[in-house]
């Protein structure tokens, strides 16, 4: 999927006549299913994130001989403005969670972690376009295919990496929602994988924060603070319990 702002001209005008959405994050699209311009396709193809381009499309690459009307006349050449803001391959992806419960436990480890990491992304753009609701979600099933044993230390390291990102992902997420109780009982999860976690720590004291549990909420802030004495929201939020 792709997030994409673009602005698509005619060749007589400085006007165009078609634009994205002007937010700061449009929603991810599907090539071959939600960009359906040819050309817009293959040029997007050719893009990294943060990158802008402008392209000439000929009718082949664009709306053919009938044109869109009344927007687009016959046998028009096209020019898009086009910035990719962000990109996700999804496709191996969606073929894992295709396979059946009992194929999805016999897929390496790696790709199992590398599948986890693509959902967490797709939350990340959710998160930022601030529906939070979706972004749990995705989270959520992100953690539940990195619930297999381990063949070694090694490989546990990894799955609890994996898993400490998510954790704080959801506490975040559930603080966004208001729905502290739960912010903590992630923030906790995350404390057990990493008890040091200064991010965990955090939003534990933001959850009990938002619950008037005012000493709870000012041990998990004050050990935060002694593993980052110098960060701004950690000390803004003492400041805001005091």
């Amino acid at each position: 999927g792709c997030s994409v702002r673009y602005s698509g001209y005619l060749e007589s005008s400085d006007e165009p006549f078609c634009a994205s959405c002007i937010k700061k994050y449009p929603r991810l699209m599907k090539l071959g299913k939600d960009v359906t311009l040819w050309g817009l396709e293959i040029g997007l193809l050719t893009m990294k994130v943060g990158e802008a381009a402008r392209f000439f499309f000929l009718p082949g690459y664009a709306y053919g001989k009938m044109g869109c009307p009344p927007l687009v006349p016959p046998n028009a050449t096209v020019m898009f403005e086009v910035e990719v803001l962000d990109f996700i391959d999804s496709a191996e992806c969606d073929a894992f969670f295709e396979l059946s419960a009992e194929q999805q436990d016999s897929v390496p480890l790696q790709k199992v972690l590398k599948v986890a990491d693509t959902e967490r992304q797709f939350g990340n753009h959710l998160y930022r376009m601030q529906n939070f609701e979706d972004a749990k979600g995705r989270y959520k099933k992100a953690f539940s295919i990195l619930c297999r044993s381990p063949s070694d230390e090694n490989e546990q390291c990894q799955i609890n990496a994996s898993k400490l990102l998510l954790l704080l992902n959801l506490s975040s997420t559930y603080l966004k929602l208001e729905r502290p109780e739960q912010a903590l009982v992630y923030g906790k999860k995350a404390l057990e994988i990493d008890q040091k976690n200064a991010k965990a720590l955090f939003r534990c004291g933001q959850a009990c924060l938002c619950m008037a549990e005012y000493q709870e909420a000012r041990d998990f802030l004050v050990r935060a603070q002694r593993i980052q004495p110098f960060n701004y929201d950690i000390n803004n939020e003492i400041k805001k319990l005091a």
